[in-house]
Formats: structure tokens, C-alpha cells, sequence
């Protein structure tokens, strides 16, 4: 049978595939070393590499919870990141709204301020963020540095201005007919957010969570300098496996694992939110 006149170059599939093939193994072979990594006896892993285990064993899955605290440390990273995501959220649902459906003087400069702050890089706020809490603890008692409390508001740093600025795309492609009908119907400005665009909207609403889930479970630098031995979290805590006399790479492997399921489960659970709300929150 021939091939229809729009089918593309039998040359351009099998380029397609083979770059296709490529890129897959370049993604699934380091997963792939990780996985054979933490099925092997750490004699196997500081050993010569091979491709196929001699010997296959639970164990490290078994030790990574007593070598390091790392369940008091995984409650960290869950307290820290869904508090900074929660609050991420509610605050860029309200202040996006605001934006998109009021004029007020200063709007243009609160939006371009907003999108300014992700020019610069993350480590130029590391110092002043560190003297602020530090000074605020000697002034009040208030102990933000060190605290699960003090990191969330680092993270709300972070995650904040993207958030409101993708919001703000989303909720300006919401007709703004669906507010009015609401306001008709007797809704105030708060019933006509939450029952009407909030969840035309949920779209972006998930995509902002995740992006600050994430911003927060796997940031190293401040978690490494605003934490102590008690709120430590998990990006900080895996540095444990490498002691002074020897490095458990196995557990490494293990309990890297182990920390990426909530993030993969949550993607895998929510992507089609995740991409038709950064699709749409993309561009106005």
C-alpha cells in the first residue's frame, strides 16, 4: 500500500526512532544504575560495576532508616514543603485574583516586581535572609532560624512570584462573564472566587502546587544553612550516608529511592492537571 502523500520521509522515522531510543537511555539508564545500586551489598558497589548484580539484597532498603534519622527527616520535608505549598497556594489564589479582575493604582509595578525577583539567583538572598532571622530572634524570641517555620518562609520567597505571575495568566483566560453571572446571582467577591473561578481554574491551581512541592522537597543551600539537627530534611539529611571512613553508597542509592516516590506518585496522579495548567497559565 502507498503511503500517503502527507506522511513523512521514511528517513525522518527512523531518525525519530533512533533519537527516540537514544534519549530513553539516557533517562533510563542512570535509574537503572540507582535501582541495581541499592539491591547490592556495598562490597558490590565499591567493586568493580557490573551491568548485572552477583548478589541481590533488601538489606540497604532495611538500614537506610537507623544509619541516619531519615524518618524523622522525611516528617520534616513533608511539614515543611506541603506547609509552603498550602501557603504558596492560598496566597497566590488571592493576590492572582486581585491582579487580574481589580485596576488599582500600582498594579503594573506590583506585576512586574512580582516577575523581577526570578531574575536573580536563589544564593543572594542566603545572607540577608540569615541576618533577618538572626536579628529577629535576638529582637522577639522568635526563633525562625534553625525552625521548620523560618524555612517555609524561605520557600514562600521562592515559590510565590512564579506562582502569582502563572495565576495570574490563568485566571485572565477565565471569562470574566462567570464572575458577573455569580455577582447577579447574589455572590460577593469571595463566593464568586471560590464557587465559580476557582474551580474553573483548578487546572493551574495544581500546577502551582506541584512546582512548589518541589521547589521545596529537593532545595539543598538554605535547607543546609537554615536547619538544625532537629528539622533537618531530607535533601540535607542524605549527606549522612557519607562518613569520615567510608561512603554507603548503596544506602545513597536506596534512600534516594525511597524520597523521590511522594514526588513521582504525585506527578504520575496529577500531570494532566499539571500540563493543561502550565499550558494555559503559559500565556495570556
Amino acid at each position: 500500500m502507498r503511503n500517503s502523500p502527507m506522511a513523512p520521509p521514511r528517513s525522518f522515522l527512523w531518525s525519530r526512532r533512533i533519537f527516540l531510543t537514544l534519549l530513553g537511555g539516557f533517562v533510563l539508564v542512570p535509574v537503572y544504575v540507582m535501582v541495581s545500586s541499592s539491591l547490592k551489598p556495598l562490597a558490590d558497589v565499591t567493586g568493580e560495576f557490573r551491568w548485572i548484580p552477583s548478589e541481590l539484597t533488601i538489606r540497604p532498603y532495611i538500614d537506610i532508616w537507623s544509619t541516619v534519622p531519615l524518618a524523622r527527616y522525611f516528617v520534616n520535608s513533608l511539614i515543611v514543603a506541603g506547609a509552603a505549598t498550602v501557603c504558596s497556594v492560598v496566597i497566590a489564589v488571592f493576590s492572582a485574583y486581585a491582579v487580574s479582575r481589580y485596576d488599582f493604582r500600582g498594579k503594573r509595578v506590583f506585576t512586574v516586581t512580582v516577575l523581577s525577583t526570578q531574575m536573580f539567583p536563589g544564593i543572594l538572598f542566603l545572607l540577608p535572609l540569615f541576618l533577618i532571622y538572626v536579628n529577629i530572634g535576638n529582637a522577639t524570641g522568635i526563633a525562625l532560624f534553625g525552625s521548620r517555620g523560618g524555612l517555609i518562609l524561605t520557600y514562600l520567597t521562592f515559590s510565590l512570584p512564579f506562582s502569582i505571575w502563572m495565576l495570574i495568566g490563568y485566571f485572565d483566560s477565565v471569562p470574566r462573564d462567570l464572575d458577573e453571572a455569580a455577582l447577579v446571582d447574589g455572590c460577593g467577591p469571595l463566593r464568586a472566587l471560590f464557587r465559580v473561578v476557582v474551580p474553573a481554574a483548578i487546572p493551574g491551581i495544581v500546577a502551582v502546587a506541584v512546582y512548589a512541592f518541589m521547589t521545596a522537597w529537593g532545595e539543598v543551600l538554605f535547607a543546609s544553612v537554615m536547619t538544625n539537627d532537629t528539622t533537618r530534611t531530607l535533601a540535607v539529611g542524605l549527606q549522612g550516608y557519607s562518613t569520615l571512613n567510608d561512603v554507603y553508597w548503596n544506602q545513597i542509592m536506596a534512600a534516594s529511592l525511597v524520597v523521590s516516590v511522594p514526588v513521582v506518585a504525585g506527578f504520575l496522579l496529577l500531570q494532566r492537571y499539571l500540563v493543561a495548567g502550565l499550558t494555559a497559565g503559559a500565556v495570556k
